[in-house]
Parts: structure tokens; sequence; C-alpha cells
């Protein structure tokens, strides 16, 4: 029988997808977008199989991805992060910047203190996908700024890229 039930999704045919699917799920006490991209109308089982392993796991996808996050803002080389805590705070109102991180805090300190603000806002998920399996949107805000930091990672949550979009 080709077909899987996936949390937030319900039942699907592996034999007759549709090319996307979503869910508005509670993370963290806050809402975050799981959607399921297709390419083609159908997929072996066993693929649905690892999104569904993929959505059963997403805490923890979440946990390493904060570590991925965490290190390269600590790292000299690493830039993406970087790049983008420094770009909010250079294009963010005065008043939203203190707001998320208090007013009067040194220059120094504001980065450190954006970083905390950081959290997950979207999973998309690729499971017929020759490249990446999944995308985790990161972002200050959504109402702040359309600017992420996005990390592409392999099946098993293990890391490919990190880049910031918009």
């Amino acid at each position: 029988m080709p077909n899987i039930k996936l949390p937030y999704f319900g039942i699907l045919d592996s034999l007759l997808l549709e090319e996307y699917y979503h869910a508005e799920v509670d993370f963290n006490g806050r809402n975050i977008q799981i959607d399921l991209n297709f390419e083609n109308g159908s997929i072996e089982k066993s693929r649905l199989e690892a999104a569904k392993q993929f959505i059963e796991n997403i805490r923890i996808y979440d946990l390493n991805n904060q570590k991925y996050i965490q290190t390269d803002f600590e790292n000299k080389e690493g830039d993406t992060v970087k790049f983008y805590l420094n770009n909010q705070i250079e294009e963010l109102a005065e008043d939203d910047l203190a707001e998320l991180i208090g007013s009067n805090t040194k220059s120094a300190d504001q980065p450190t203190l954006l970083l905390k603000k950081l959290h997950l806002v979207r999973v998309g998920l690729y499971p017929d996908s020759e490249g990446q399996f999944a995308i985790f949107d990161y972002t200050i805000g959504k109402d702040l700024t359309d600017y992420l930091v996005v990390i592409n990672t392999d099946e098993n949550g293990n890391l490919d890229y990190m880049t910031m979009e918009s």
C-alpha cells in the first residue's frame, strides 16, 4: 500500500501527490510553517518515510542548526550569521532594535543579543530533490525583516550550507 501518514499532513498517497503541502504548527511557543514540496506526482514510499522521520525529529534538527548558527557566529571566517545580524542592526529602526535587545546597549554587544532573538519560522522538505532535503528559515522577526538565515541540510539533518536570503 503506497499510503503513509505524516505528522501534520495526514495520509498521503505516494503515487498521487500534489506539488505542495503546508501546515502551520506550534513550535517552541511560536507558529512555524512546514511544507512538503514534490517535483513529481509520485515518489518512492521510502522517501515519504524519510520525510515522516524528518518531521518527527524537527526539534533535534533545530537544536543542531542552532549549534551551526552559533559556530558560524563565533568563527572568525564565518560570515553568514554575522553579516545577517550586522545588516539587521544597520537596517532596523532604532525603536525596533531597542525593543528586541534593549536600549542603551553597547554596539559591541548588539550582535550577540540579537543572535538570541533568531528563531525558526519555516521548514521546507524536498523528499524527491537531488539537492537539499530540507531548508530551515530563521529570522529575528517576520514583521521586522524579509531577510533570513537559511540552513540547507540532508535527510539526516547534516549541514549542507548556510546562507542569508531575502
